[in-house]
């Protein structure tokens, strides 16, 4: 008898979550994927696995295309179900891989957002000149932007850092990446100094029984959220030449820096945790799309 087919979708995530290791984001959009196709085919009145043709499949990432999303997402949309249907005829519960044809449409990669070195001096200077004993909130949100911009850690990474992922003696964080992936990542000074500052004196203002080991916490006790963290890069950035932009510019920018400073490419990406050195390669087009620009700028003969 064939499955219906949403709930092969929740059995999906299940798998991916269990067996793959793949990231609760990954997870998620996966599920919402696959959930939105089996929302299209219902209105066709298709609701079993054993149903599905790649066709419909086609014309569902088509009306995709249509309602104006971008080529990545498309891209992840063609992957989770090629993933789904490579699934279900592993475990017998369909006769063809339907999407085994399916292809991806090619992503238009635009570089990342980058914030130059000035702008950054004038935000930590700005949340420097906040952050006090009477005023815990601040000395939150210098560390959680120094620890972002010093270490090249994702906002996920950052939020799920506990106490005892500190090592104090060489200055190391240790993080959870994708796939559950666990890298040391190094900060500098300025980061261990506001980190000892919220440890000793801002922290314990807002610690209760709802903090556990969580390093960074709200006024509630909580551990700070992912939002939180998007909002504050957010206005931090509002009103710069960058424009208003989210915690990965900080990465982008720690990125950027790095190898305009001479860092290697594999130091690089063992830093941010990239699998492939070919998608840190893409900070070095940012590299010299800035020396192109700043030479045009400023050569007599550009």
């Amino acid at each position: 008898m064939s499955k219906e087919l949403k709930q092969a979708a929740n059995e999906f995530a299940d798998y991916l979550q269990a067996a793959r290791g793949f990231s609760v984001n990954t997870v998620k959009a996966y599920e919402t994927d696959v959930l939105d196709l089996a929302t299209y085919l219902s209105k066709l009145e298709v609701n079993q696995v054993a149903q599905i043709e790649l066709d419909q499949v086609r014309d569902w990432l088509f009306a995709a295309d249509q309602s104006g999303l971008a080529k990545s997402t498309l891209a992840r949309k063609s992957a989770a179900i090629r993933s789904f249907s490579a699934w279900l005829k592993k475990n017998e519960l369909v006769d063809v891989d339907f999407a085994q044809r399916l292809k991806s449409p090619k992503s238009t990669r635009s570089l990342p957002k980058v914030v130059s070195r000035e702008t950054l001096a004038e935000i930590f200077q700005s949340l420097s000149s906040k952050a006090s004993v009477e005023n815990p909130n601040a000395m939150r949100d210098l560390l959680a932007i120094e620890i972002l911009y010093a270490s090249g850690c994702r906002v996920s990474e950052l939020v799920g850092l506990n106490l005892e992922d500190v090592d104090y003696a060489r200055n190391i964080l240790r993080v959870m990446g994708k796939g559950s992936k666990q890298r040391m990542v190094p900060f500098g000074v300025p980061a261990r100094e506001a980190l000892d500052a919220w440890v000793r004196h801002g922290r314990s203002q807002f610690l209760n029984d709802k903090s556990g080991q969580a390093l960074l916490i709200n006024s509630r006790g909580q551990r700070l959220g992912v939002r939180q963290v998007y909002a504050l890069v957010a206005s931090l950035t509002d009103g710069t030449p960058t424009g208003a932009t989210g915690p990965h510019a900080l990465r982008h920018s720690a990125a950027t820096h790095l190898l305009d400073g001479g860092a290697d490419l594999r130091a690089v990406q063992e830093l941010l945790g990239h699998a492939s050195l070919g998608t840190t390669q893409i900070y070095t087009h940012v590299s010299v799309e800035r020396l192109r620009d700043g030479y045009e700028k400023a050569h007599p003969r550009a």
